[in-house]
C-alpha cells in the first residue's frame, strides 16, 4: 500500500508517495495562486509513474490548502505543526528545536523531555510576510538579484544594517532606504538575513531558549546559504551567552541540521501520521471530484461570492480606453526641428524603484525623458541617466534640478541647482498641464502622495510613505510573484469577469487576505483585478483619511507611475465619479515623469534669472569614483541610536577632503553621509558640529524670530529705582 503526502502551501505544492518506508516519488512546484491545478497535475503524474490507485492506497494533506482539496480526493487533513512534528521526531530524534521557514509563513517548535516522552511547545507567523522567504525573494528581485546568485550570497563578513524584522512592509521601506543611500546589496541581503534570524529569535521564540540538536526546514532555510550562516553564527553566541552545555562537547555548527530534503518534511510528516490512522482512514478515491472543482465547481462558487471585474464588457472597455488609454505619452522626442545645441533644462527624479530624468526646452516643452531600474546604488542610477541624456545629443545643460530620495545624497555630487520637496515638484507638473486642478493624486512605488490645491496654490496634503497598502511597489509585487510583466497587468486584469472582495487596509493584512482567497481557487488576473479596484479605497480612504471627496474639489489629476497602469486607472475612474458625479478626471500625459517635470520646471526659475548653472558636466559624472564605507568608525554617537551610517566618498576635482576624520580622505575628494535617522547624523564629530552651530547662530542673526523678541519684550519686567 503506498501513502501520499501533500503539502498545499501559500506558494508551492510539496508531495511525496512512499512504499514500505521508501520514498517512490518527490517533487514541488510553485502553483502561482493555481492551488487546485497544481494538486491534480502531481496527482495525475504520480498515478501514472508510480501507480497510485484509488480504493487501495491513501493520502493525506496539510497545508495552507489543504482544507478545501484535501475531501474532493478523498485525503485527511493533518495540521501542519502536527505533520512537521511528526516527521521531526521519527527521522531525528535528538532534535529540540525547529525552525521551518515558508514563503508567507513561518513557525518554531521546541521539544522537551517528559515523563510520557516528548512535549511539544509551538509559535506560528503566518499574517506578515516579514521574516519569511517571500520577503527576501521580493527585495533580491528589486535588486535584480538572479534567483541563483541570491542562494548564494553570504551573511557572514558583511557590515550589516538594520532591517525591521516585525513586519515586512516596514522592512521594504527600510531596504528602499538603505538601496537609495547607496549601501551595496550583498550588506542589504546579509541584512535581511539578519532579520529572519533575529525575528525567529527574538519574537518567536518568546523567551525560550533554542536548545541544541537544531533543525532547520523550509525552502528558505535549505536554499539561501547566508541564511545558514546567520543561523549558526546567533544560535552560537546564544548557547554561549546562555552558558548552555552542548552535548558531548561537540562544536556548535554540528549541532545545527539543515537535511536535504528540508523541504518535504511536513509532507513526510503526513505519511507518518496516515501510517498510525485506521486502514479505511484517507482512502484515495481518484481525481474525479478534483477535476470537476478545478473545471467547474470553483468558478461557481467565485460566481456566487465575488464581484463582477473591473471591466462590465466590451462596450464598457472600448469607451474607457477612448478617453483614457492613449492618455500615456513617451517624453522622447523624435522630431527633427529640435536644437540639440541650444540650453536645456534637466529634472531628476530619484524614487524609491526607478529614477526618472527630463528635458525641457526654455519654452518649458518636453523634449525628451528617459528611465532608469534602481541598481542599488544611486551614483550609478545617476550615471545611467546622464548617459541616456548625452546618448540623445543634448550637451548644455542650462539648469539642473532633484527631487526625490536620492535628492540630497546626489545634490552636490552632480551639481544640481535647486533640489525640490517630491509635494513641490508634483504639483508644479500638475498645475503646468491643468491650472485649474483642485485634487492631484500621485501613487509612486512606495508612497501615496494626495495634494489639495486652493486658487493654485497646495492647501493641505496627505502623505503614506510607511506602508505598502495602495501604491505600485506592492502591485508590482503581486505580478512578479505570479510571473505576470508589469506592462501586461491591465491586459491580464481586463481578462476578469468576476474578482474576490479584498479587505481596505494595512498592506500586512491585504497579502494575507490575497493567500486566503487563492485559497479558494481565484486566479491570478481576477486576483490582480481585485488588487486594482481596493487601490483607491488605500489612497483616498486609508491613506489619505479622505471620507468626502466631494467636500476637496471636483478636478482630479493622477499622476505617479503606478497610473500607467490602466486597470488601477480604471478602479480610479470609478471610485471617484461613485463620489463624486460629476468630476473630472484626467490622467498627467507624463504621469511617470510628473516629479522630474516638476522640478525642471522649478529650475526654470533659476536659469530664467540668470544665475549659471552647477551642473558638473556630463564628463565629470561619467567618471565619477566613489568608495562606501560602514564600519564601527562611522557609527552615530550623537543620541543611543547609534546610527551605523555609510560615508559614501566621492572623487571631485573642487572637494576638499576630510583628513581629520576617523575615516579620513584626501583633497579632491568629498563625503556624503547616509544611513542616518536625523540631522545630527550628518555630522561626524564635534568640532564639525560648532561649525555647524555657529552657522546656525548666524542665520538667527540674519533673520531673527519677530515673534520671540516681541514676547520677550512684552513680559520684561520693568526696572523698579530703588530709593536711597
Amino acid at each position: 500500500m503506498k501513502l501520499v503526502g501533500v503539502d498545499v502551501g501559500s506558494t508551492t505544492v510539496k508531495a511525496v508517495a512512499v512504499e514500505d518506508g521508501r520514498v517512490l516519488w518527490q517533487d514541488y512546484h510553485r502553483h502561482n495562486t493555481k492551488q487546485a491545478e497544481m494538486v491534480l497535475q502531481f496527482l495525475e503524474r504520480i498515478e501514472s509513474e508510480c501507480g497510485l490507485a484509488p480504493g487501495g492506497d491513501r493520502i493525506f494533506f496539510t497545508g495552507s490548502g489543504a482544507g478545501l482539496i484535501g475531501p474532493l480526493v478523498g485525503g485527511k487533513f493533518v495540521q501542519e505543526v502536527v505533520a512537521v512534528a511528526a516527521a521531526v521526531e521519527r527521522l531525528h530524534p535528538g532534535v529540540r528545536f525547529v525552525s521551518e521557514i515558508g514563503g508567507e509563513d513561518m513557525k518554531t517548535i521546541f521539544f522537551t523531555s517528559t515523563g510520557n516522552g516528548k512535549g511539544k511547545q509551538v509559535y506560528m507567523q503566518s499574517a506578515c510576510s516579514g521574516g519569511t522567504g517571500t520577503f527576501v525573494e521580493k527585495t533580491a528581485r528589486k535588486l535584480q538579484i538572479p534567483t541563483e546568485a541570491l542562494c548564494q550570497m553570504g551573511y557572514a563578513g558583511y557590515s550589516l544594517h538594520k532591517i525591521s524584522s516585525k513586519c515586512g512592509i516596514f522592512a521594504e521601506a527600510d531596504s528602499n532606504t538603505l538601496v537609495k543611500t547607496g549601501v551595496p546589496v550583498e550588506e542589504i541581503i546579509a541584512s535581511l538575513f539578519e532579520a529572519v534570524v533575529y525575528q525567529n529569535l527574538a519574537t518567536l521564540t518568546k523567551g525560550n531558549t533554542p536548545m541544541p540538536e537544531v533543525l532547520l526546514l523550509g525552502g528558505p532555510n535549505l536554499f539561501f546559504k547566508g541564511l545558514q550562516e546567520a543561523w549558526r553564527h546567533h544560535l552560537k553566541n546564544l548557547w554561549a551567552q546562555r552558558r548552555v552545555p552542548l552535548p558531548d562537547g561537540g562544536e556548535p555548527e554540528s549541532l545545527i541540521h539543515v537535511p536535504a530534503d528540508a523541504l518535504y518534511y511536513a509532507c513526510l510528516g503526513c505519511v507518518e501520521v496516515g501510517r498510525e490512522e485506521a486502514q479505511a482512514v484517507g482512502v484515495y478515491r481518484g481525481t474525479q471530484k478534483l477535476r470537476w472543482w478545478v473545471e467547474e465547481g470553483q468558478h461557481e462558487q467565485k460566481a456566487k461570492e465575488g464581484a463582477r471585474g473591473l471591466v462590465g464588457g466590451e462596450g464598457d472597455l472600448s469607451s474607457f480606453t477612448e478617453q483614457y488609454g492613449h492618455s500615456q505619452r513617451n517624453g522622447t522626442a523624435e522630431r527633427s526641428d529640435i536644437d540639440r545645441g541650444a540650453p536645456v533644462l534637466v529634472g531628476c527624479d530619484f524614487g524609491s524603484t526607478t529614477a526618472k530624468a527630463v528635458v525641457l526646452s526654455e519654452d518649458k516643452e518636453l523634449l525628451f525623458s528617459c528611465y532608469a531600474l534602481s541598481k542599488g546604488n544611486p551614483i550609478e542610477d545617476a550615471k545611467a541617466l546622464f548617459r541616456q541624456i548625452r546618448e540623445a545629443h543634448f550637451r548644455r545643460v542650462g539648469a539642473l534640478a532633484l527631487t526625490g530620495y536620492g535628492k540630497d545624497l546626489l545634490k552636490d555630487i552632480l551639481g544640481s541647482d535647486v533640489a525640490i520637496v517630491e509635494t513641490v515638484a508634483h504639483a508644479a507638473a500638475a498645475l503646468h498641464v491643468f491650472p485649474d486642478a483642485d485634487v492631484i493624486c500621485d501613487v509612486g512605488g512606495t508612497d501615496v502622495k494626495i495634494m489639495i490645491l486652493r486658487q493654485g496654490t497646495v492647501s493641505d496634503f496627505r502623505l503614506n510613505s510607511q506602508c505598502s497598502s495602495g501604491n505600485g511597489a506592492f502591485l508590482q509585487g503581486v505580478a512578479e510573484r505570479y510571473d505576470i510583466p508589469l506592462e501586461r497587468y491591465a491586459d491580464k486584469a481586463f481578462l476578469a469577469k468576476a474578482m474576490p472582495t479584498l479587505a481596505m487596509g494595512c498592506g500586512v493584512f491585504l497579502q494575507s487576505d490575497i493567500v486566503n482567497q487563492q485559497r479558494k481557487g481565484w486566479s491570478a488576473e481576477e486576483i490582480m483585478a481585485s488588487l486594482a479596484a481596493v487601490l483607491p479605497l488605500n489612497v483616498w480612504v486609508y491613506a489619505g483619511q479622505l471620507q468626502n471627496l466631494g467636500a476637496v474639489g471636483r478636478k482630479f489629476v493622477l499622476q505617479g507611475g503606478t497610473h500607467r497602469n490602466l486597470a488601477v486607472v480604471k478602479a480610479q475612474v470609478d471610485f471617484i465619479t461613485g463620489k463624486v458625479p460629476d468630476a473630472e478626471i484626467v490622467v498627467h500625459p507624463y504621469s511617470g515623469e510628473a516629479g522630474a517635470i516638476g522640478a525642471a520646471l522649478c529650475a526654470f526659475d533659476r536659469w530664467r534669472g540668470g544665475h549659471p548653472t552647477r551642473f558638473r558636466g556630463f564628463d565629470t559624472i561619467e567618471a565619477l569614483t566613489y568608495t562606501s564605507t560602514t564600519s564601527e568608525h562611522t557609527v552615530c554617537h550623537w543620541c543611543t541610536c547609534n546610527c551605523k551610517r555609510t560615508f559614501i566618498d566621492v572623487q571631485l576635482p573642487d572637494a576638499k577632503g576630510r583628513t581629520w576624520s576617523k575615516v579620513p580622505i584626501a583633497e579632491g575628494w568629498e563625503r556624503v553621509i547616509s544611513g542616518n535617522s536625523c540631522p545630527k547624523g550628518l555630522v561626524e564629530d564635534v568640532n564639525e558640529m560648532r561649525v555647524v552651530k555657529a552657522k546656525f547662530e548666524e542665520v538667527k542673526r540674519g533673520y531673527p524670530n519677530v515673534a520671540e523678541m516681541v514676547r520677550k519684550d512684552a513680559f520684561r519686567r520693568p526696572k523698579v529705582a530703588v530709593s536711597p
